[in-house]
C-alpha cells in the first residue's frame, strides 16, 4: 500500500546557514497515530511545517500518495484542505473576531456554499466541546479553549492529516485528557494524527508508532509496543524510557509480571498486576 505520505532523505538549510532537517526520512499511513518525540531543536516543529508545505525542502523530497509535492499556490492549497496544521501557540492560528467566523474561514476559502460551511462549523465546534462558543469573542477564550478552537478551524477542513505541534502544552490534566479522548475519536474515523511532544509517557500510551528525532534526522522509527528494543536510540533523542516500560520491566525482573506484553500505561500495568493471583496466607503475589 502507497504511504499516505512520505519523505525522502529531505534536508532543511534556515537562512542563517543553521540545519533544520538533515537526511530525514519517514513514511506516514492512513488512520496511524504517530508522535514525533526528540529534544528541543531536534527538528520536530520543522518537520511539521514540511508535511503541511509552509516550509519547502532544501533538497530530498516530499510525496503525497505517492506524487510529488505540488508546490504551486493550487497545489499547497489543495495539500492544506488535506493536511491540516495545529500550532503550538493558538494566538499564531487565530485571525478572526469571533469563534465561528475563525472556524469559517478555511471552508470558506474552498468557495463552500454557505450552508456546507454552517454544517462544517457547527460540527467541528462539537466535535471540540464547543459548540456553544460560536458566537464568543476569541480573546475571552482561555488558552485551552483557543487550542480546541484552533483544532476545530483545521477539522472543518475535513482534512486526512491532522498535524499538531506541542498539543498538550499549556494545558491542565482535564483539558489534556479530553483532548485525548478527541485525538482518539478522529483517529477511529480514520484520520492520521501526527504530533510532536515532550512526554515520552503519552507517546507511548496513545500511539501506534513513534518517531525519534535528532539533530534534524529521524533516528529510528517503531511501533509503541517494541519502544523498550529502542532504548539507546531513546537516549540518542533525549528521552527517557517511559514510566510503564521501566517499572514492568522491574517488575519482571522480579517474577511478579510476565515478562512479555508490557502494558502501555502506569495504570495498565497496576491493573495487570492486581490482576495475579494472591497467596492469602503471605499477602504476596503468586506468578
Amino acid at each position: 500500500m502507497t504511504p499516505l505520505i512520505e519523505l525522502d532523505s529531505v534536508e532543511h538549510a534556515f537562512a542563517d546557514g543553521s540545519s533544520g532537517l538533515h537526511s530525514c526520512t519517514l513514511a506516514l499511513a492512513q488512520g496511524r497515530r504517530y508522535a514525533l518525540l526528540g529534544a528541543n531543536g531536534a527538528g520536530k516543529t520543522t518537520l511539521l511545517l514540511h508535511l503541511n508545505g509552509l516550509l519547502r525542502p532544501t533538497a530530498g523530497s516530499l510525496r503525497w500518495h505517492g506524487r510529488p509535492y505540488d508546490y504551486s499556490r493550487h497545489g499547497l492549497t489543495a495539500l492544506r484542505s488535506q493536511v491540516g496544521l495545529v500550532f503550538q501557540n493558538p494566538d499564531r492560528q487565530l485571525i478572526s473576531a469571533l469563534v465561528e467566523e475563525d472556524v469559517a474561514f478555511g471552508p470558506l476559502n474552498l468557495d463552500l456554499d454557505e450552508a456546507t460551511v454552517r454544517c462544517r462549523v457547527t460540527a467541528a465546534l462539537d466535535a471540540v466541546g464547543l459548540g456553544a462558543f460560536g458566537r464568543r469573542p476569541v480573546h475571552q477564550l482561555s488558552f485551552g479553549q483557543k487550542k480546541r478552537v484552533c483544532i476545530a478551524g483545521v477539522l472543518a477542513m475535513e482534512p486526512q492529516v491532522l498535524l499538531l505541534d506541542e498539543p498538550m502544552a499549556g494545558l491542565d490534566a482535564p483539558m489534556q485528557a479530553d483532548l485525548e479522548v478527541l485525538l482518539d475519536r478522529l483517529a477511529a474515523r480514520g484520520v492520521t494524527i501526527v504530533l510532536s511532544t515532550h512526554d515520552v509517557d503519552f507517546a507511548y500510551r496513545w500511539s501506534d508508532e513513534i518517531h525519534l528525532m535528532a539533530e534534524g534526522r529521524c533516528i529510528a522509527s517503531a511501533p509503541a509496543q517494541e519502544l523498550y528494543a529502542q532504548r539507546e536510540a531513546l537516549r540518542a533523542a533525549g528521552q527517557r524510557l517511559p514510566q510503564a516500560l521501566a517499572l514492568h520491566a522491574e517488575l519482571a525482573r522480579h517474577g511478579l509480571l510476565p515478562a512479555d506484553a508490557a502494558p502501555r500505561s502506569v495504570e495498565a500495568l497496576l491493573a495487570a498486576l492486581r490482576a495475579q493471583p494472591v497467596d492469602k496466607h503471605r499477602g504476596e503475589i503468586l506468578i
